[in-house]
């Protein structure tokens, strides 16, 4: 993998300039094009300039996924995650603050013209115009074999299901939200910049998840086994994770069938198995390398000499009481644990002193350890297979299968088996809630199922409580792309 990284500065600019017609003025666009048509093509006329923007384009999406707005988004407005203190000094007492970065979409008060996720929004559709340009030159490569463009092309069209995936979860209300899923869905881009202008406008709930699913299909269909990049195969989409992707997708359209088959299919397929109860702690404290369940993680890049930046332990873990993440888990989440239950043990208690009402106290505050040394982002691993198979075999009427995955997990952690006075759509709702904290699921997971936001503990905002249908379980499009784009409609409330 390092030998491609080199040479991302040298492809990325002509890509920015194409892809600035989405976000600023494109006036000249149009006049500039030739020059930077040239350019991309030079870039893109060889097997090793399309691996290059390939490489790139994973690198993009790893900081897109790992900005910090983006990976306490879902976890923190549900309610799992609160705020350690500020560092104390000598002159000062820590205190408890919202990160700017998440300052307004905390308060369930983002703004169009400001918004904390902006630059994901751009972001995203940036890496959506690269998949598009290496899917359009990919078949003309007289340098590559069959196997390597049926490669490149799947993985560019994961890449891009996964990026309008994203952006569907954080800019349209879920797939449930009206009967025939007619609400606003987002624009879903299939061409890149270089034919020209572009001002789409938002395709339906409806449309935009049968265009991600087409998407998918098309890749199961590509992918050839061919190893294209250097590094970990866990760091790349291939068929199983792509399957993983598919039966996430299945389960927010409800498609209960497809998302019970799915992930079947890679559970039992994938050649990944479940980390056993004996190492499950062990595995997540492990500093370099992902738990041994991963389906894909978007790794942290290394230099030449093996140095790595970016950890996700910069948010949420702990090193020294001068040295520490922001965000630390909520009693909300932990007292969800029962006594015994292994995965309580990820959350290490490391007393703060902390400013409370002018006087200084020393607080309890539970960091992860989910994310401690040089972790990348965990974007699917097998856990959320069995979880997703169970919701949808409860909803097929399936209540063995549905009882019976339960309980895999749950045993894993060794917390009781299912009891009968227990509502079994309730237990599987929190079940997510307790394997997969830390890891960007729970707003979505309550939207799904309807249900209201609850935030008790730690919680300093305006607004602790959301009621379910609400326009603010979604955040406003940018105001940037709305004024250059009419085509482009707001969402509610913004």
């Amino acid at each position: 993998m390092m030998k491609y990284f080199k040479n991302i500065n040298k492809f990325k600019f002509p890509l920015l300039l194409a892809v600035i017609c989405l976000f600023q003025s494109c006036s000249d666009f149009l006049e500039q094009e030739p020059g930077t048509q040239t350019s991309i093509n030079e870039q893109l006329s060889t097997k090793q300039g399309v691996l290059t923007a390939l490489n790139g384009l994973y690198r993009e999406l790893e900081q897109n996924v790992k900005s910090e707005a983006f990976v306490v988004y879902a976890d923190l407005q549900g309610g799992n995650l609160k705020f350690a203190p500020s560092v104390t000094t000598s002159t000062t007492v820590g205190s408890i603050g919202v990160p700017s970065s998440v300052e307004l979409l905390y308060n369930f008060d983002d703004l169009a013209n400001d918004s904390d996720l902006a630059s994901f929004y751009s972001n995203s559709y940036d890496i959506i115009n690269q998949a598009n340009l290496i899917l359009e030159f990919t078949d003309a490569l007289k340098d590559a074999t069959a196997n390597e463009k049926s490669q490149i092309k799947a993985e560019a069209l994961t890449a891009r299901a996964y990026s309008h995936f994203l952006l569907s979860e954080l800019y349209s209300q879920n797939y449930g939200f009206t009967d025939d899923a007619s609400h606003k869905g987002i624009v879903y881009m299939t061409k890149s910049i270089t034919d020209g202008i572009q001002y789409p406008a938002r395709e339906t709930a409806s449309n935009t998840y049968d265009l991600i699913i087409s998407d998918l299909k098309g890749a199961l269909n590509l992918y050839s086994d061919t190893v294209l990049l250097n590094g970990y195969s866990y760091s790349y989409f291939n068929k199983n994770n792509a399957k993983a992707l598919l039966s996430r997708v299945y389960l927010s359209k409800k498609d209960w069938k497809n998302a019970y088959d799915t992930a079947d299919d890679v559970i039992t397929n994938s050649g990944v198995s479940l980390v056993s109860s004996a190492n499950y702690i062990a595995e997540w404290k492990k500093p370099d390398l992902p738990v041994s369940e991963i389906l894909l993680e978007f790794s942290i890049p290394r230099n030449q000499e093996g140095a790595s930046s970016g950890s996700m332990a910069a948010f949420f873990g702990y090193s020294s009481n001068s040295i520490y993440g922001k965000y630390v888990a909520s009693l909300d989440l932990l007292n969800l644990y029962e006594t015994g239950d292994i995965r309580r043990e990820l959350y290490t208690n490391h007393p703060l002193t902390t400013s409370v009402n002018l006087e200084a106290k020393t607080l309890d505050y539970y960091f992860t350890e989910k994310f401690q040394g040089n972790p990348g982002y965990v974007a699917f691993r097998l856990s959320e297979q069995y979880l997703i198979r169970a919701e949808a075999a409860l909803e097929l009427n399936n209540t063995d299968q549905a009882v019976k995955d339960l309980n895999t997990i749950r045993t894993r952690a060794n917390a009781t088996v299912f009891q009968n006075s227990e509502s079994l759509r309730d237990a599987i709702f929190l079940e997510r809630r307790k394997e997969l904290s830390f890891e960007g699921y729970f707003l979505f997971d309550i939207a799904r199922n309807k249900k209201d936001v609850s935030r008790n503990d730690g919680c300093v905002s305006f607004s602790c409580s959301l009621t379910y249908p609400s326009p603010k379980f979604i955040l406003p499009i940018p105001r940037r792309n709305i004024n250059l784009n009419t085509n482009l409609k707001q969402n509610e409330s913004y």
